[in-house]
């Protein structure tokens, strides 16, 4: 079985900063992608951005500047550090890994709530 588990989330006032983290573990070989998404309430679930296993790094153009996903490949573990966090921030946020022949596994989630 494979297991990602998201931590680092919880409540901060806007102007703050949090880090993210998502560390897999079980039967994973051969990680490829490792991203974040987001879902706001009410909104769909999108791109915050996404790191290959050499390190390059993709942003989806709303994400471009306050956020930045790096990771540590000896832990199976992808970061998302955000600064200048607004109350638009607010989301579940979600770790997703690309692994394997073709597999893709999600975490179950963190909360990030930002306060005004």
């Amino acid at each position: 079985q494979v297991q990602l588990v998201e931590s680092g989330g919880g409540l901060v006032q806007a102007g703050g900063s949090l880090r993210l983290s998502c560390a897999a573990s079980g039967s994973i070989f051969s990680i490829d992608v490792m991203g974040w998404y987001r879902q706001a309430p009410g909104k769909q679930r999108e791109l915050v951005a996404t790191i290959t296993s050499d390190g390059l790094t993709d942003y989806a153009d709303s994400m471009k500047g306050r956020f930045t996903i790096s990771r540590v490949n000896a832990k199976n573990t992808v970061y998302l550090q955000i600064d200048s966090l607004k109350p638009e921030d607010t989301a579940v946020y979600y770790c997703r890994i690309n692994w394997g022949m073709g597999y893709e596994s999600w975490g179950q989630g963190t909360q990030v709530t930002v306060s005004s």
